[in-house]
């Protein structure tokens, strides 16, 4: 197997591990937070969601509030309907230095977990590499792969496939 693909699987299995131990570790889950509204005794959890509530990608009217581009099956071409969102991440990452992301590449379920984790790799590096190409810094981004780990939809359907057959770019501080 190729060094530089074994290791990234055994980058992607540490990462599964670890957030499968961080999310047993909480009673909260994140999906149930909501930044905009304050509960009495709030953990700093979710003082941690406020601080970030106000940033362009978590505002529906941001350019860059979409963060998920999706692929035909068994494809890692970025679509051309694409590429006005990609420009507004790229812009506003150039105008943020310090601002990093990580791209994951995601698969349908179909196929074997080998397969999937290289085609979800294909995903996030080439959405890695357009952003690049309009001057975004090496140093801001990263790119991963899920494969077919963390879906968006559980269907097996041609629609519910379609939703898992995406790069989503997570902006991180």
């Amino acid at each position: 197997m190729n060094h530089s693909f074994s290791r990234i699987l055994r980058l992607v299995a540490l990462l599964i591990i670890t957030l499968g131990l961080g999310a047993c570790a909480s009673g909260v889950k994140l999906d149930d937070i909501n930044p905009t509204k304050k509960a009495e005794g709030a953990s700093s959890l979710s003082s941690k969601e406020n601080k970030y509530a106000n940033e362009p990608w978590n505002d529906p009217a941001s350019p860059i509030y979409n963060k998920s581009f999706y692929f035909d099956f068994d494809n890692y071409t970025v679509k051309t309907s694409d590429q006005t969102t990609i420009n507004a991440h790229a812009q506003y990452l150039n105008t943020n230095k310090n601002q990093k992301i990580v791209i994951q590449g995601n698969t349908d379920d179909q196929g074997t977990t080998e397969y999937n984790l290289a085609l979800g790799q294909k995903r996030s590096e080439a959405v890695r590499k357009l952003l690049g190409l309009l001057g975004v810094s090496d140093n801001q981004m990263e790119a991963v792969s899920f494969g077919k780990e963390k879906p968006k939809s559980t269907a097996t359907d041609d629609a519910g496939r379609a939703e898992n057959r995406r790069a989503d770019i997570v902006y991180i501080k």
